[in-house]
């Protein structure tokens, strides 16, 4: 069978360098001895590496032509060639509900979508690492008080310890994309709760930085909207800082403070 096509709609760059992609495949290590889920195989450059590691494997991948030449070039993994759309299943039953690692040369324009379902499934996912956008990268690693810092790296790193492990050129690509790329590895830290409501946590976020350059004092209003708030509320010295300037057990603090002032 001839070499799959890249699909400009599916967002497939394929890597070309096989050194690049053993370095990527070795990043699953961290977490050893459990199954690895790879995400996007393509013409599985990432999968013959991964598949050198004694452990179960599966890989998921959305593109048809893909799916058959991966059957037809490793026949070993046939079983396990899943012709489906990532952001659609149920992660739970992949490996019987066992923990798995999460791994693959993620399409630019679902990466964010692929790590908020990461985040969905954390008990699943103890580890997840792979190739992204390095702007994407920059952010899901980026400390309090950079202009990367904001929605990804507050939800991401409330779970997970972020190493942003290395950069990646356009070159070795094909198609090449318009951006260089960068290797990321996720592991779960040592939270199993944050201390505050989650879903309010994430609202609370996402709502201060839409405008991440205002004060919280104005970025905050829309979370009461038809609510009234008690006269001290935004008098407090935290309501003088931007969101970009707030760790995440500051936003833990912030999130209980706006469920107090909810009455919720």
């Amino acid at each position: 069978m001839k070499q799959v096509r890249p699909k400009k709609n599916l967002g497939q760059h394929f890597l070309t360098d096989l050194s690049i992609a053993k370095r990527i495949a070795d990043t699953v290590d961290v977490c050893p001895d459990i199954p690895v889920l790879e995400v996007g195989p393509g013409m599985g450059v990432l999968t013959q590496y991964l598949m050198e590691k004694p452990r179960p494997m599966k890989v998921v991948e959305i593109d048809t032509e893909s799916v058959e030449y991966l059957n037809e070039h490793f026949p070993r993994l046939r079983d396990n060639v899943l012709g489906e759309d990532f952001l659609r299943m149920d992660l739970s039953k992949v490996f019987d509900g066992k923990q798995f690692v999460l791994t693959g040369n993620y399409p630019y324009d679902i990466s964010s979508q692929i790590f908020f379902k990461m985040l969905d499934n954390k008990d699943l996912i103890p580890c997840c690492t792979g190739m992204i956008q390095r702007e994407v990268a920059q952010r899901m690693a980026s400390a309090p008080g950079n202009k990367a810092y904001g929605i990804l790296s507050v939800l991401i790193q409330a779970w997970y310890d972020v190493e942003y492990l290395f950069t990646v050129d356009e070159g070795v690509f094909n198609p090449p994309p318009k951006v260089k790329s960068a290797v990321i590895r996720m592991t779960r830290n040592s939270a199993t709760e944050l201390g505050c409501d989650e879903v309010l946590f994430k609202r609370v976020v996402k709502t201060v930085f839409n405008q991440r350059r205002k004060m919280l004092r104005v970025s905050m209003k829309p979370l009461f909207a038809g609510h009234s708030v008690p006269d001290d509320f935004f008098q407090q010295d935290i309501m003088t800082k931007r969101p970009e300037q707030l760790t995440i057990q500051q936003f833990v603090e912030l999130t209980n403070k706006v469920q107090d002032a909810l009455g919720i």
